[in-house]
């Protein structure tokens, strides 16, 4: 994001929008973050005609025409309020132009139909809702739908799978454009946790446990003391008390990922809050968050963030790194 201007985010309702995720935008978005040195979004809705939102529960007056879009830097598309039916051709026109003029493209839940039937998403890596994943699959083959992710991060197109995903992806969004710092002061704000990796699961079969005392939140808490150590997952399972494949099930069921891919979220996690202090070197960040090398730190950090080291601290690092 530009530093000293605004992002324009806008956000594409119709009849039948989700409010949910109109409010998972607006607050995401479009609150003032006066307590963030940063500069923050401009937001705004727009809409091709009157707009009622989902279930009649309110509608919406002098909502801004679709050539809003036109001056978006972000372009957000909610759910579809029948998968089944096709956008206006407007909105359609609309959604690729903004693609064409290198905008970046948002969805919510069965947004990724919009996107998909303006065609941006072709060849590309896209999620959307568990429930219309075949309906999805066999309408626009072309797409690379991951059916069981949170959301999917391909670049400049990036979709959520549903409403409560959209959390997850906005703050991911927030991170992208502004750090780990500031993405964990706006969650800290929503009470909400401050990162799930957008390939979690998207439903989990047991989401409590049933004895919360044999929960893996000791174990996960240990973990995060200790992420500068050679931790493997044979040693989260001895700390555990259990064995490897039962912490493997544990995980599954609790959080819907594996030890090894949490372990190395949490690692990489850490990395991005050191690089931004900006107090350490590269190989220092790389042991103190159990990464090993600078070389390994640097495939990590650019998976997940879609920047070098180097370049994700000239963006968001706060201090000159020591020699």
């Amino acid at each position: 994001m530009p530093q000293g201007s605004s992002h324009r985010v806008v956000m594409i309702v119709e009849d039948g929008s989700n409010p949910f995720e109109l409010g998972v935008a607006t607050e995401l978005f479009g609150l003032r973050r006066p307590e963030l040195d940063v500069p923050w979004y401009d937001f705004s809705l727009c809409a091709d005609g009157p707009v009622t939102m989902h279930a009649g529960m309110f509608t919406m007056s002098d909502v801004p025409g679709l050539d809003a879009v036109e001056r978006a830097d972000t372009v957000i598309v909610p759910n579809r309020p029948d998968p089944d039916v096709p956008p206006s051709t407007a909105v359609l026109t609309a959604i690729k132009g903004a693609a064409d003029r290198g905008a970046r493209l948002v969805s919510f839940c069965t947004g990724a139909f919009s996107l998909a039937a303006a065609g941006v998403l072709d060849g590309r890596r896209a999620t959307t809702h568990w429930r219309w994943a075949d309906a999805f699959r066999a309408r626009f083959p072309a797409v690379r739908l991951e059916p069981d992710v949170l959301f999917v991060d391909d670049g400049d197109v990036l979709t959520a799978a549903g409403s409560a995903a959209a959390l997850d992806l906005g703050l991911h969004l927030v991170r992208r454009d502004h750090g780990a710092e500031v993405a964990n002061a706006v969650a800290r704000r929503l009470v909400f946790a401050v990162h799930r990796d957008g390939g979690q699961r998207q439903f989990i079969d047991r989401p409590v446990p049933d004895i919360p005392d044999t929960s893996l939140a000791p174990v996960l808490a240990w973990a995060q003391r200790n992420l500068d150590r050679p931790l493997t997952v044979t040693d989260l399972a001895a700390r555990a008390a259990i064995s490897p494949a039962t912490l493997h099930r544990r995980f599954q069921a609790e959080l819907g990922t594996t030890p090894l891919a949490w372990l190395t979220s949490e690692r990489v996690a850490l990395a991005c809050r050191l690089i931004e202090s900006g107090g350490l070197g590269l190989d220092a960040v790389a042991r103190a968050t159990g990464l090993g090398t600078a070389a390994n730190l640097r495939v990590h950090v650019r998976r997940r963030t879609g920047l070098s080291p180097t370049a994700y601290r000239a963006r968001f690092a706060r201090a000159e790194p020591r020699d």
